[in-house]
């Protein structure tokens, strides 16, 4: 059982560790997967008591987790893009103007 406890604590730590050259948004959605797969596993397991059920609940969990954590990102202001046509027709796309932030698009 000790050893069970100490490779889950190295597992942690190394995916933690990762999270140094991630960006805000990855290291949210890997932070929310972390978070919801451990709490999905013990969802789980009081609901099911058993493996299936644990591992059902871990699964989901996560999932969760990381859609919740990436889509709670928040976005800095000029790192918002927009669609732009210029005078021939062409769409593309650039950071945001002001009346953007202001809502006078």
């Amino acid at each position: 059982m000790m050893i069970k406890k100490v490779f889950l604590a190295v597992l942690m730590t190394a995916a933690l560790a990762g999270c140094e050259t991630q960006t805000e948004g990855q290291q949210r959605a890997t932070t929310g997967a972390l978070i919801g797969g451990a709490g999905g596993a013990l969802v789980g397991q009081a609901i099911g008591g058993n493996t299936k059920s644990t591992v059902i609940g871990a699964a989901s969990g996560a999932l969760l987790g990381a859609v919740v954590g990436s889509a709670t990102t928040p976005q800095r202001r000029g790192e918002q893009l927009c669609r732009y046509r210029d005078r021939y027709g062409q769409i593309y796309t650039a950071p945001c103007d002001d009346r953007y932030y202001r809502g006078d698009y």
